[in-house]
């Protein structure tokens, strides 16, 4: 007999098996479940193969779990419709797929199709199909919109440094995270992965390959910082051999993941008790953004922002120039007024 759990079932047996896991080891580790995707059969080795091509012309690894998510439903589709080589995919089953993604959202859709034509083409490049049939996936037109980024002001932040208590390990820890954030707006990513060989103390400086983009950024280790960096290893680091900076408060001492960060710094912004925080993205980036909008208010020019933000071009950070009010004011032209006999001044 089967039975189908609720959601708050689930989530009482997960909480159940936490407190079993504590009550036997005496250590809660926190743990993401990866789901697995099996690629078998001909056409999965093909898109195996398909990936570790991708993998070599150095895409980053979210493109190519997404490539890998998108092309296994691909392949679960063939499955199901009993097409299991390559010898046997046509036209109209490469048109069913397609057919099939309507109850997907837009940016999905376009993925999934940018991913398939890719995997047709390389099919095709490499022989192992007669034609290519990349032809048959259409274009999407879709484009990302464009958000407004999330800001705090300089009181806010301010506020928020406030709000953290520095007298813990954990607080000690957790002020030089978000100090990274807020004054060299360094990603998530970067701050968790900083390493002891990142700090240059006779010169004061931050080097590092950020993670993102795998370009090389140097920046200068403000006084602030670096007093907080060293206060905390001091006083508030557990001892490890981990090469890594930030690792956890609690057994066991491993590296700080992003989504703990997040948390951290979400944590802090509420207890600021700064407004309206529900209806703002509240993570490490939003410092980051913040940093930006700081920098544009000091009249900062954009290639300097660029480099302290570590972007390749000033391209990714024009989007900033959006947030900046006290500047697109003096962008505004004057309404001038209508002389037209169709159109009558209301009184």
């Amino acid at each position: 007999m089967t039975f189908i759990l609720s959601t708050r079932e689930k989530e009482i047996i997960r909480c159940v098996n936490v407190l079993t896991e504590y009550q036997t080891t005496g250590v809660i580790k926190f743990r993401s479940i990866l789901k697995s995707y099996d690629f078998d059969g001909e056409i999965g080795e093909f898109i195996v193969n398909f990936l570790d091509y991708r993998k070599s012309r150095g895409l980053s690894e979210d493109t190519l779990n997404n490539n890998k998510i998108y092309l296994h439903r691909f392949l679960v589709y063939l499955n199901s419709n009993k097409i299991l080589y390559l010898s046997d995919l046509g036209n109209k089953h490469i048109l069913g797929f397609i057919s099939s993604l309507g109850f997907f959202s837009k940016s999905t859709i376009h993925c999934t199709l940018s991913s398939l034509r890719g995997f047709l083409r390389f099919l095709a490049d490499n022989q192992y199909l007669d034609c290519d049939l990349s032809y048959l996936v259409p274009k999407s037109s879709y484009k990302k919109e464009a958000h407004l980024p999330t800001t705090y002001t300089k009181d806010e932040v301010r506020i928020l440094l406030e709000s953290v208590d520095r007298s813990s390990p954990k607080g000690k820890r957790d002020i030089a995270m978000i100090l990274l954030a807020a004054r060299l707006g360094l990603r998530a990513s970067d701050i968790c992965g900083l390493r002891f060989e990142n700090i240059h103390w006779e010169t004061n400086t931050l080097c590092l390959i950020q993670k993102k983009t795998k370009e090389r950024i140097e920046l200068p280790l403000l006084t602030e910082i670096g007093n907080a960096i060293i206060d905390y290893l001091k006083y508030g680091r557990p001892e490890s051999e981990l090469p890594y900076i930030f690792i956890r408060a609690g057994r066991p001492y491993d590296k700080l993941e992003e989504p703990t960060l997040h948390s951290i710094v979400s944590f802090y912004l509420k207890r600021a008790g700064i407004n309206n925080i529900d209806k703002k993205k509240h993570g490490p980036h939003a410092l980051r953004h913040s940093l930006a909008g700081i920098l544009l208010e000091k009249k900062t020019p954009l290639p300097v922002i660029s480099e302290v933000l570590g972007h390749t071009n000033t391209e990714s950070t024009k989007t900033y120039l959006r947030i900046d009010l006290e500047s697109l004011r003096q962008c505004a032209l004057d309404v001038l007024p209508l002389t037209s006999p169709h159109y009558q001044e209301v009184k």
